[in-house]
């Protein structure tokens, strides 16, 4: 499963910015390192990047950059995940998750009954994503929780995708470094490629 990509020249063209403000923002961290791809091609090296993430992200910028500083930009893009505590009533208030997906995972999030870290809620809005969009079982987002709690931090801040399959009536989650591309045997039915910095970014822009 090959993630689009769109060249730099078609980037520029597309949204309009200058060659200037990408790469003032790329070093401002508003545009992660990882998302400019040296790629050869017959004219030569040529720099692409993960289209829907890149598109999604200018848009973002652009639409705040006329009322917040690119350094403000920062956090609101980049939240710092273990300084943020967020209550039910909170959640429940904003509509960021489903009642029902709370009170199944209200136990155990380590912040306190009734209290979810932003980390943790990244993991119900993911799930909750999926099962809105009736992709999946109330068992499957316990299985995709448990995944992302699992394996999450061993990305380090990278940005990724979350892989739901299927083979054989059986559920699979893979976590996936972007950019990259994903391949799989025929017997694999990819249900949802979800992107984890895409969910980070809503859920930052509902709590703000």
């Amino acid at each position: 499963m090959e993630r689009e990509l769109i060249s730099k020249k078609d980037l520029l063209e597309t949204t309009g910015i200058s060659y200037g403000q990408l790469y003032r923002w790329k070093r401002k961290q508003l545009i992660p390192e990882e998302w400019f791809i040296r790629k050869s091609t017959f004219t030569g090296q040529e720099t692409f990047f993960p289209k829907e993430l890149i598109l999604q992200r200018i848009e973002k910028i652009i639409s705040l950059k006329d009322d917040t500083s690119l350094d403000e930009l920062v956090g609101k893009l980049t939240p710092q995940f273990e300084e943020m505590n967020i209550t039910k009533a909170e959640v429940i208030e904003r509509n960021i998750v489903t009642t029902i997906l709370l009170d199944r995972f209200e136990d155990g999030t380590g912040g306190g009954e009734g209290i979810f870290s932003f980390e943790r809620l990244l993991f119900l809005s993911a799930a909750d994503k999926l099962l809105q969009a009736g992709e999946m079982s109330l068992a499957e987002a316990e299985q995709l929780v448990k995944t992302l709690t699992e394996h999450y931090k061993k990305l380090e801040g990278r940005s990724c995708d979350l892989i739901f399959m299927r083979k054989m009536g059986v559920s699979i989650f893979a976590l996936l470094s972007v950019p990259g591309d994903f391949y799989c045997d025929d017997g694999v039915k990819i249900i949802s490629r979800l992107s984890l910095t895409a969910c980070i970014e809503e859920l930052t822009m509902k709590l703000s």
